[in-house]
């Protein structure tokens, strides 16, 4: 995905490419039937309008199972901030827009 364009869903196999080739990328494990889910959506899709310097995708848990037992994915929705390849945060649940903006900018 490029960067500042809305967020999207990767697999598995794109996943590595997405957190090493961008400096700051914001993972959303998600699933189609979880209500917070759909509720953070398009919260992340215009945080990925607005901060183009970040990378936005997203990862359906139920699609890759794999990639969520890695990353320890016991509830969702949960964003994890990436830098540089590597885990440095996390945001379990729905938060408000600013609230996971000012993280992610804590980090840039």
């Amino acid at each position: 995905m490029v960067s500042g364009q809305s967020e999207l869903e990767i697999t598995d196999e794109e996943f590595k490419d997405t957190i090493n080739n961008s400096k700051i990328a914001v993972i959303d494990f998600f699933a189609e039937w979880c209500m917070p889910c759909l509720i953070l959506g398009p919260i992340i899709e215009d945080l990925s309008l607005s901060m183009k310097r970040v990378k936005f995708a997203k990862i359906d848990i139920d699609d890759n199972q794999e990639l969520a037992e890695k990353y320890k994915i016991y509830s969702i929705p949960c964003l994890i901030i990436f830098k540089d390849g590597k885990e440095i945060d996390r945001i379990i649940g729905v938060q408000p827009a600013e609230s996971i903006e000012a993280k992610i900018k804590s980090y840039i």
